[in-house]
This record gives structure tokens, C-alpha cells and sequence, in this order.
């Protein structure tokens, strides 16, 4: 049995599972002092919440656990801190607890916990929740390791001052009771109901769909098979709330979005006249989403949305689904040029990953700005030349000359570099961020919402509810079979989906003359779209989708029909990564490190 002054020595318990409970920890018994006998463990503090949706979701003895009492202190508030002194302290109990009103409803009072019928100290509503349960820890945040919780459970059984079982599938009076399981529905179950609210599915459809979902469970497992109108109306209630909680000001409105919701910002900084406005938001859901479709895939970076019209620039963290569809899994808000201060957020966005899988890890990360994350250096004299070259085809083109100057002859030469040192994607991503950049545009850029452009609170609250709750539908609706006929149909007609259809009969391509291809319309039979650079990442098309500078579904045809018979010229981004590879590997430092790790593996 460790002393307290030794519960640094302990081992620090990460755990591989996204929530975890205290049945997956092992737990030291603590020697002497006040707290003698107690079970003790040490975790990141990043895990707390996830310990305490473990705890809650004991199949045995289902409980919220509610936090009774907090406490704070500032760092460099303490000269002489203890070993187990705390920079925030917080004891949680279970809702079944520690007040027996069922003992108070019989005529036995217990005064060390009766309550008042009112006033302070009442809890008007749950009169019926009370069960004398003694289960309860508490956790510091330690002050010597901020790093670190100490987790102490007091009580680690769900029993009364008996010492018999007093909720939960042992306890024989709770049988066949509400008591058998939690006493609110999950979070799971919440957000599910709250994205059916934001969509427009009715409260009656709402309840039949759960209804259908507990048939085909077999029957109740949990409280959320208990879900009620009332329930479902409470969080309408909310809903309508929260969308009249735009202050006057937008900045202190923000601040409090933030303060309510802070478990979906990992990262702020406030706006000051050395520092630029930085918001990192991600949703519980979103973070699933990335660790599910992330880990050894891709992540696109989907910059600057909304730069003139908004007030500060949305950035997107798209990951891609099996159906080659962007999800959302991270919005940043930031005042200055996202690229500048990525190294503030993108950090912060990696611990958080890390905490829920130390094991994760994007195999490619694809920007859509050459400056985002590399050097910027002059292009040479050949893609000057060029430059000049074309300025001088165009040169009575007075309209497009003024455009080309002003938008795009100040970072040609960033793309050049880009696309001389970093791979070009191949268009199925491609199709898939311009589908996710319309619906974007349609859902923040209506125009009766052109007196809100200017609000942050507003886009917050946008992006989190309304924007956030179609994909969760989306996705929802691809598991489950459910609600099918109220999806959104943009999701799965991007140009990489269309192209699916097209057969490979409608696709001509000469062997001997590689610079062209023709695909058939599939609309009008008598029409022929012509495909320069087949197989490319810079293949253009006549049809009007590409002409209006969009990846279209017979480029991505095209390209898959290259690729499956490998008549296609190698691309430039294998080429490149090629050369980048060769150039590591006669590194000899990293030829060693190559020659170590393969060793290893193959042990």
C-alpha cells in the first residue's frame, strides 16, 4: 500500500478505449491518513470525462454521476504545494444519492441528509431518485502535474448505509422499475434526438422511430427506452432557446457560447492587438468521425470559406467515408490567414486525438492553399516566361487581364512551387470538397441571412447545429437504414458518385494518341464531351460544370479508366513522391532508422 506522498510514483494508466470505467483500471489501496483504505489511480486529465461515461454506463448499476462540489485554484496560488495538492478538485456522487427519500417518504429521517421541501439544497422533481446510494470519488487535477487527475473512489459499490444494494439489477425492490437503470437518457441518445430537431423531423416521428428502434432491441435495456413526449419537448424547448441567445454584442455572446459548450473548443484566443481571433470547434461526433475515417486515410484542409463575406473565415477538417463523401470533423474561426497561426490550434486538435488513441495517425493530409505548410520560394525564369507568354495571348482581353492580375499572378508562383514539391491529389477528393463547398455555400450564404454575415455568434451556432446535424443524418441513416427518405441527395451526387455510372462502354480512348479521351452524355446520346490530359491531375473538360472550373464526373471516369488499365502516363504527384522518397532514403541517417524499424517488425 502506497502513502500519499508516494502516489507519484504510481504508474500513469492510458487507456486504448474510447471510454473506460473502473472495472479497466487497477486500483492501489491508499495507507494511512483520513482517506486510509481508498482506491486510488492516476489517468491524464484529458480522461476524466471519458472515466465518468464509463462509470455511468455500468451494466450493472446504470447511474449519472452528477458533480456534488468543485473547487479551484490558481496556479502559483500555493508556496508550499502537498503531493497531492490540487489545482481543481471535483467529487462526484451518483444521482441514486447520497439522500434516501424513500426512507423520508416512510417517516424514517435521516437527518445528517434530510433536505428541505424548498429553497436551497431541494431538488424539486427527483424526489423519487433518491436512494440512499453511497457510490462517489473525486478527482484532482493535481497542482504539481496539471497534467495528471488522482482519481480516489470513497465508495466504489452502489450501496446505502446498509451496505445492500440500493439500484440497479441487484437490488430486488428496483426491479421492474425505472430504478433498474439512469436516471436521464444518455448523451448519445440527446444529440441523436436534438439532429432529428434541427433537421425538421416532427416530435411524432421522433418517438415512433425510437419506438421501432427498443422493438427491434428486444426491449429495454437502459433508461433511454424510456424516452418520453415530454422528454422530446424539453429539448425543442432548448433548441428554440438557444436560437434567441444572440446578444447584442457579438463578442461577449461568443465568450458564452464558449463557457457553455467547453467541451467542444479545443482551442481559443481572444482577439487583441497583438494576437488574432482563434476558435477551434469540434463536436463529440465529429471527434468519432476522425478517429474512425482519419486513422491511416486522408484529411483535407478546406481553407478560408466565406472570406469576403463573412466576418472571419471558416476553416474545414474534412475526413472521407467509404462512399467518398467529406465529413466535417473540425471547424477553425480564425481573424487571420488560417495558415498563419495553424500551429496554435493544430497541435492542441493532435493531444486531443492522441488522448483517444495514442495509435492514430492521417497517412496524407491534402491543402488546398501551396502556402499553408511549405516554404514560399520565387518560380524561375521558365515559369515567368510562361506567365508573360500567356498575359500576351490575352492581352485584348482587357476584363480577364485586370482579374488575372489582381487574384491570381500574385500566388501563381506559390502554385507552381506547390505543385513542384508536394503530390497533386487524384479527383475523387476533389469531387468530394466541391460537394462539401456548396453545401456550405447554401447553408451560410442565403441571403435573408446577409444581416447575420457579420456575427460569429451566429456562425457558430450555425455550423453546430443546423450544418452539423445533416451530416449525423447522413451518416446515421447510412448505418441504420432510417429515415432514407428525408436525406439530403447532394451528399451522394458528387462528381466522383455520377461517375460511377457511367459505363465503360461510353468511354473512347485511343492507345496510340494518349492527349485526348471522349465520353458519351448519358443524358443526350448524341452529344460528346472531349477530355485533354486523360488521367491526369490536370485533365480538363468542354462539358459546363468543368468549364466553370469544377472537377467533373467524366474527368473522374476517364481517370478511373485509365488507372484500371494502366494506359494512362504516370502521374506527377507519384513522380514526385518518387523523388522525395529517394532523396530520404539516401539520407543515411534515415536509411538506418528504415533498416532498424524493419528489423524490429520482422522480430
Amino acid at each position: 500500500m502506497p502513502r500519499m506522498k508516494e502516489i507519484l510514483n504510481l504508474p500513469v494508466q492510458e487507456l486504448p478505449c474510447s471510454e473506460f470505467s473502473a472495472e479497466n483500471i487497477n486500483w492501489v489501496k491508499l495507507e494511512g491518513g483520513h482517506q486510509g483504505g481508498d482506491d486510488i489511480a492516476l489517468i491524464p486529465f484529458a480522461r476524466v470525462d471519458d472515466f465518468v461515461k464509463g462509470e455511468s454506463s455500468n451494466p450493472a448499476c446504470p447511474a449519472n454521476f452528477r458533480v456534488e462540489s468543485r473547487r479551484k485554484r490558481a496556479m502559483g496560488s500555493v508556496a508550499k504545494p502537498r503531493v497531492d495538492g490540487y489545482l481543481e478538485y471535483t467529487l462526484y456522487w451518483c444521482s441514486y444519492g447520497p439522500e434516501d427519500y424513500g426512507e423520508s417518504e416512510s417517516g424514517v429521517v435521516d437527518a445528517t441528509s434530510a433536505k428541505p421541501a424548498s429553497g436551497k439544497g431541494s431538488r424539486p422533481g427527483r424526489r423519487h431518485m433518491r436512494r440512499g446510494c453511497l457510490c462517489h470519488f473525486t478527482v484532482k487535477r493535481l497542482y504539481t502535474r496539471p497534467h495528471l487527475a488522482l482519481i480516489t473512489y470513497n465508495q466504489i459499490r452502489h450501496v446505502d448505509k446498509s451496505g445492500a444494494p440500493c439500484h440497479g439489477i441487484f437490488d430486488i425492490d428496483a426491479v421492474g422499475t425505472r430504478a433498474m437503470y439512469a436516471p436521464r437518457i444518455s448523451d448519445e441518445l440527446r444529440h441523436r434526438v436534438m439532429s432529428m430537431l434541427y433537421v425538421g423531423i416532427s416530435l411524432d416521428n421522433i418517438l415512433q422511430h425510437h419506438a421501432e428502434v427498443m422493438q427491434k432491441q428486444g426491449g429495454p435495456l437502459n433508461r433511454d427506452a424510456f424516452l418520453t413526449r415530454n422528454d422530446v419537448r424539453n429539448m425543442e424547448r432548448t433548441i428554440h432557446n438557444s436560437s434567441l441567445e444572440l446578444l447584442g454584442n457579438d463578442d461577449c455572446s461568443v465568450k458564452i457560447w464558449i463557457q457553455r459548450h467547453q467541451k467542444e473548443v479545443f482551442c481559443f484566443q481572444d482577439n487583441s492587438s497583438s494576437k488574432s481571433f482563434i476558435l477551434g470547434i469540434q463536436t463529440d461526433w465529429q471527434l468519432q468521425q476522425m478517429l474512425r475515417y482519419g486513422n491511416n486515410s486522408f484529411i483535407s484542409y478546406h481553407s478560408t470559406f466565406g472570406l469576403k463575406k463573412l466576418k472571419y473565415p471558416v476553416c474545414s477538417l474534412l475526413v472521407f467515408d467509404s462512399s467518398q463523401k467529406a465529413i466535417p470533423v473540425a471547424w477553425i474561426i480564425t481573424s487571420s490567414f488560417v495558415g498563419k497561426d495553424i500551429h496554435k490550434w493544430i497541435v492542441l486538435l493532435s493531444k486531443r486525438l492522441r488522448t483517444k488513441d495514442p495509435r492514430w495517425r492521417p497517412s496524407a493530409i491534402f491543402l488546398d492553399d501551396p502556402s499553408f505548410n511549405c516554404s514560399i520560394i520565387r518560380c524561375g525564369p521558365s515559369a515567368t516566361d510562361a506567365i508573360e507568354e500567356f498575359m500576351q495571348i490575352f492581352v485584348d482581353q482587357c476584363a480577364f487581364i485586370d482579374y488575372f492580375k489582381s487574384h491570381t499572378l500574385a500566388i501563381i508562383d506559390v502554385w507552381i512551387t506547390g505543385i513542384k514539391s508536394l503530390p497533386v491529389t487524384t479527383p475523387e477528393p476533389h469531387a468530394a470538397m466541391e460537394s462539401y463547398h456548396s453545401k456550405l455555400k447554401s447553408t451560410l450564404l442565403k441571403e435573408n441571412y446577409v444581416n447575420l454575415w457579420s456575427r460569429v455568434d451566429w456562425l457558430i451556432h450555425t455550423l453546430t447545429t443546423e450544418f452539423h446535424s445533416l451530416y449525423w443524418l447522413d451518416q446515421y441513416s447510412l448505418e441504420t437504414g432510417y429515415f432514407e427518405n428525408l436525406r439530403d441527395n447532394s451528399f451522394s451526387t458528387n462528381a466522383w458518385y455520377h461517375a460511377l455510372h457511367i459505363p465503360d462502354v461510353d468511354v473512347v480512348l485511343d492507345d496510340q494518341n494518349l492527349h485526348l479521351a471522349k465520353v458519351l452524355s448519358q443524358a443526350d446520346r448524341n452529344l460528346v464531351y472531349t477530355i485533354w490530359n486523360p488521367g491526369s491531375e490536370f485533365s480538363l473538360c468542354d462539358c459546363s460544370w468543368s468549364r466553370l472550373g469544377n472537377i467533373c464526373k467524366h474527368i473522374i471516369k476517364v481517370a478511373t479508366f485509365c488507372r484500371s488499365r494502366h494506359i494512362a502516363q504516370p502521374l506527377l504527384s507519384a513522380r514526385i513522391y518518387k523523388q522525395a522518397l529517394l532523396s530520404l532514403l539516401n539520407n543515411p541517417l534515415v536509411l538506418d532508422h528504415t533498416i532498424l524499424h524493419v528489423a524490429r517488425l520482422q522480430k
